[in-house]
């Protein structure tokens, strides 16, 4: 893990312009605006869940539609985590989470070693939640996973209300994320191929 932290990342396209600060080890001390309700929301749950210090500010083309700029703030929070991570010596590499919110489950499996893969089980029962495209949770899922260079697996196993149902996924995203983060006390890394 780099020592210097927090790490800070911008991204500036024609359509978007982005700016993240993450800390892995910090307080849930959490400030996002993105312009989108519904993604800020999910984000501040992965900061305070995860413990994590996390700012996030972005610009977009919104009156396209939101798909640009879930995208790159995903593609930015990742490239945070990616320099943040370093040589990815001693941390557990894995973590899994699973939460219910009411009737809902969602569940969450990360493996930090460099194989960037995203994977995702159920269905969101509804289109939209809002006036929140659904389809952009998995948008925004895999880009974090591409971006930051990790194994991401995203189970939405049941739930009837959607909102819960997506919230249940962040809130296990920043508990998995943490776990996968904790130190080892060792100087290696977590692979009998003594790279990660």
């Amino acid at each position: 893990m780099k020592a210097n932290l927090p790490i800070n990342r911008k991204r500036k396209t024609l359509e978007t312009e982005v700016e993240v600060s993450f800390h892995p080890y910090g307080e849930g001390r959490v400030e996002v605006e993105t312009g989108v309700g519904f993604l800020d929301h999910m984000l501040h749950l992965f900061g305070v869940h995860g413990n994590f210090d996390l700012k996030i500010r972005a610009r977009g083309d919104l009156q396209v539609d939101y798909h640009h700029t879930v995208e790159d703030v995903g593609i930015t929070l990742g490239e945070a985590l990616e320099e943040a991570l370093g040589g990815r010596y001693g941390i557990a590499r894995y973590g899994e989470a699973v939460i219910p919110m009411e009737e809902a489950l969602a569940a969450v499996y990360i493996d930090l070693a460099r194989r960037p893969c995203f994977i995702k089980r159920g269905k969101i029962p509804v289109e939209k939640i809002g006036s929140f495209d659904t389809e952009l949770v998995a948008e925004f899922l895999k880009a974090f996973a591409m971006s930051g260079l990790f194994t991401l697996h995203v189970h939405f196993r049941y739930g009837e209300n959607a909102h819960h149902l997506v919230e249940a996924a962040f809130k296990a995203l920043g508990h998995a994320l943490s776990r996968a983060l904790k130190p080892t006390g060792k100087k290696e890394v977590l692979s009998s191929k003594g790279l990660l």
